[in-house]
């Protein structure tokens, strides 16, 4: 079992508390948070226990759980790696890509792994359908939420819109070539709705839209590729994949058939892959500790992370172009 501490206990922090207590995998060593009223108070109800000193927390555990706000993610992740422990950093990676490009050097440098906190990824929704997207030309995604003052520190984009940021670069094979996008900021000093279009070098476009003051959640994505469409519910679990195939000489009663203007017939058929239970979260989670055990890539890497950030950091710039 590795032996891990968490830093900062806010509403994430004591969900991956509870779940790294509970893991078989990890030996929760304990947390930190800077706020000594928080920290008593969880130790309290919760029985772990709470460190006061960072560096004495880091020193104790193997791997070091990153669940803090945002401009504190880069100066948390460095004093972890230059004590040469493994860092799990939760998304965004870190405030800016210099701080970004920097933790990649340092990683580098001590030799140890990081993984960042992409969680749809392990959605079991995506994960049922990702080895089905293949070379997607049109994306569109919607991630919506009602209002929760808690995130309202970072735009929109780095709150909601990361999320699928991550998830299309895992399944475009691409450079970005261009990005158009506006923002609309209207209870917080950031934008709290976005849209976003992304162009990619291979041809495909992702239009994605973001807002955290709707009436009610939505998180789906839509993925069209040749001769299939396949839509991902992050938010209720379900997909659906359509296919096309070339129609039979000799269709059944049933058969679904489509005819082009130039007499081109092709059937169309679904498929309804297994879609397992699971708690996204402590698989994350877990998989970081096969990564490190096992000596084998993240699977959302801090280059992976980094480029999710460059790319949303990319969709705030051009809000004012």
């Amino acid at each position: 079992m590795l032996k891990v501490g968490v830093l900062g206990a806010g509403h994430l922090g004591k969900i991956h508390l509870r779940l790294l207590n509970q893991s078989k995998k990890y030996e929760l060593i304990g947390f930190y948070d800077p706020d000594e009223i928080n920290g008593k108070k969880v130790s309290d109800e919760f029985g772990y226990a709470y460190f006061k000193n960072i560096n004495q927390l880091i020193d104790n555990v193997d791997v070091i759980d990153i669940v803090t706000p945002t401009l504190s993610h880069y100066d948390c992740a460095k004093k972890a790696i230059e004590k040469e422990k493994h860092i799990f950093i939760e998304k965004p990676i870190t405030n800016t890509l210099k701080e970004a490009e920097s933790l990649l050097d340092l990683a580098k440098k001590y030799g140890i792994k990081g993984q960042v906190g992409h969680v749809e990824r392990f959605n079991p929704a995506f994960i049922a359908v990702k080895d089905k997207i293949e070379n997607p030309m049109f994306i569109e995604t919607h991630r919506l939420a009602e209002f929760n003052p808690r995130g309202t520190d970072v735009p929109v984009v780095l709150d909601l819109m990361i999320h699928d940021i991550d998830a299309i670069l895992s399944v475009v094979n691409s450079e970005v070539k261009r990005i158009n996008a506006s923002g609309v900021s209207v209870i917080s000093n950031s934008p709290d709705i976005a849209n976003a279009r992304i162009e990619f070098k291979n041809g495909c476009v992702a239009n994605l839209t973001a807002s955290r003051i709707s009436l009610k959640n939505m998180r789906k994505s839509r993925f069209f590729q040749k001769d299939a469409y396949i839509s991902v519910d992050f938010l209720e679990k379900k997909v659906e994949v359509v296919k096309m195939k070339d129609a039979p000489d000799n269709p059944g009663d049933f058969d679904m058939i489509l005819q082009n203007a130039e007499g081109l017939k092709k059937q169309i058929y679904f498929e309804n892959p297994e879609i397992a239970v699971n708690n996204a979260i402590l698989d994350e989670l877990e998989a970081f500790a096969d990564a490190i055990i096992n000596n084998t890539e993240p699977v959302v890497s801090l280059k992976q992370g980094t480029n999710a950030l460059r790319v949303a950091l990319q969709v705030i710039k051009a809000f004012n172009e």
